[in-house]
């Protein structure tokens, strides 16, 4: 007894780690065919209410996971490319987009058999295959095959017990004959949910229901636990984060907690008959090789579900603003700094899309404070500069550094697992971006230290030679704006050969005005040798920053990994 009890336990939990599995490569997979564009998609929730509702809907849809579209709402809310409020229309969306997977689950009456074909099907296109669409199409279709078997050992093994009549007890005590029984179900959901995955949790009530362990009831309160279970992901998401983003993962918890409290009451007196009527035929019994099974309950089990999620958004969509200020007053944070990346590596592996964007978001600050920097040096080189604009200076090279140097454990976190690739040249594009900007950064306390080593010999750079060197830094910051300027929606990115071209013009103009600097060493003024000294290590940091400027936007164009200097 004690082995066949073993062997169903293993057969049950081996088919849960086969959809588990599943799960994560057909949501990979399906995020790798669309993921650029389902990036750019969710970026269109920032236009209307309705608008983010519908978009959480078709992205969930999409990526055939709501932890991993809460989670990117989460990082978007994080980096600030989306408010608290457009979040929250997301998470509507999720909810009911993520009912899609029920559905699978409920016309999937022989999963084993079309299990096989998926297998048989994305294993030739994901092995045999060499272009990596089809490679990727594959690698979803084997993840829908693994979730299929997944579920077909899950029955197998219950079917195994089913008649075993100290199972049969044992599930008895999850009675749900009133509204105490429908709570402690949910709450058994809840904990269910959070360890392992929503939709396993829903499948495994659903396998139970059809095979009449428990009864459509309690798979319906098991629902409930679920969609509150599921929240945890977001938090995880959360983690390090910005205010903003532990409020994005509050709403998401808080949203369904609400929903559930209000319509649990509901579940026997409403929900429950609705089902029924809505299919008369859900009791029927079909012969399997399993046995006879309960294959109708599984649709209204299903419909339930997408009432209940739309049912939750219904109730939250009117006060999203509200909603929103409630969350602010709850997770007060004012004033807040840029969060690090580094925090963000535990979600980094659920979405590389997103981790790549939030990246770039970041590369768009050093491409930012590389104009700031060019700005507080021309007030350095014209003397105009305080102390203040000469400490900020020294203080972002600081930061610059360290978000370089997080930007790459950050990608380098997300490049160790396999990558489609478009997203894998993406990544390597941030990687030598950031290196350059860090390296932009480099030169401005060099201008600004040599200034000051004239200064302590009593001496400055003469009006001259003044004019000269800030001739040379307006080319030089006209050249950074150009080559930058598609970071920030200005424009297309600068072509290469207009780079180069721009480049090259750029270096004969300081080479000229080097040649004329060693022009001004003269007799008369014993301490010139110095000054023109330091004031060629200036033009020399002025070339350097032009070719970083050139590699940026050869880099942005799509040039070669190694830009000519």
């Amino acid at each position: 007894m004690m082995l066949d009890l073993a062997v169903v336990l293993l057969t049950v939990l081996g088919g849960l780690g086969i959809f588990l599995l599943g799960m994560k490569h057909l949501s990979e997979g399906l995020q790798t065919v669309g993921g650029e564009w389902l990036r750019r998609f969710m970026g269109h929730a920032t236009t209307h209410k309705l608008s983010g509702v519908g978009t959480g809907v078709l992205s969930t849809l999409i990526a055939q996971s709501s932890a991993i579209i809460t989670a990117m709402v989460v990082g978007f809310v994080s980096s600030g490319m989306m408010t608290l409020e457009q979040a929250i229309n997301m998470i509507i969306g999720a909810n009911i987009g993520t009912t899609g997977t029920v559905w699978i689950f409920a016309f999937a009456p022989t999963p084993g058999t079309i299990g096989l074909v998926c297998l048989a099907i994305g294993g030739l296109l994901y092995f045999f295959v060499r272009k990596e669409p089809f490679h990727d199409i594959g690698l979803a279709i084997l993840g829908l095959g693994l979730v299929l078997m997944g579920l077909y050992f899950m029955g197998k093994g219950i079917a195994t017990i089913r008649g075993n009549e100290s199972i049969k007890s044992l599930f008895a005590c999850f009675s749900v004959s009133n509204f105490l029984g429908v709570a402690l179900v949910a709450l058994a959901a809840t904990i269910l949910s959070a360890m392992i995955h929503s939709a396993a949790t829903i499948a495994i009530a659903m396998i139970l229901a059809a095979h009449g362990l428990i009864s459509y009831e309690t798979a319906i309160a098991a629902l409930f636990g679920a969609n509150i279970g599921t929240t945890t992901t977001a938090w995880l998401a959360a983690i390090g984060g910005t205010a903003d983003a532990k409020r994005t993962a509050l709403a998401h918890t808080l949203s369904n907690v609400a929903g559930s409290i209000v319509f649990l009451p509901l579940v026997l007196p409403v929900l429950v008959p609705f089902g029924k009527w809505l299919f008369p035929g859900w009791n029927a019994i079909t012969e399997t090789a399993q046995g006879p099974m309960l294959y109708g309950i599984m649709a209204p089990i299903a419909i339930t579900d997408t009432v209940f999620a739309i049912l939750r958004g219904i109730i939250t969509y009117p006060f999203t603003g509200p909603f929103a200020r409630l969350l602010v007053r709850i997770i007060p944070g004012h004033g807040e700094e840029k969060p690090h990346l580094s925090a963000l590596n535990m979600r980094a592996k659920q979405s590389p899309v997103m981790a790549c964007e939030q990246a770039l978001k970041e590369v768009r600050f050093m491409a930012e404070s590389g104009l700031d920097l060019l700005e507080h040096i021309r007030k350095v080189l014209s003397g105009t500069a305080t102390k203040q604009d000469e400490e900020h200076i020294f203080h972002r090279e600081d930061v610059l550094d360290n978000v370089q140097k997080e930007i790459t454990e950050f990608i380098g976190k997300i490049m160790v697992a396999r990558l489609p690739l478009e997203v894998a040249d993406r990544a390597r594009m941030i990687l030598r971006l950031s290196d350059e900007f860090e390296s932009v950064s480099d030169e401005a306390p060099s201008i600004l230290k040599a200034v000051r080593r004239l200064r302590a010999d009593g001496q400055k750079i003469s009006d001259a030679s003044s004019m000269a060197i800030l001739s040379v830094h307006d080319r030089v910051s006209a050249f950074a704006e150009k080559a930058s300027a598609s970071l920030f929606g200005k424009g297309p990115a600068l072509s290469a050969e207009a780079a180069h071209s721009e480049s090259r013009d750029l270096h004969q103009f300081i080479r000229n005005i080097r040649k004329g600097q060693l022009g001004r060493i003269g007799p008369d003024d014993p301490t010139s040798p110095v000054r023109v000294l330091v004031e060629l290590d200036i033009l020399n940091a002025f070339e350097r920053l032009r070719s970083y400027y050139l590699n940026i936007a050869q880099t942005l164009a799509g040039g070669k990994k190694t830009a000519a200097r």
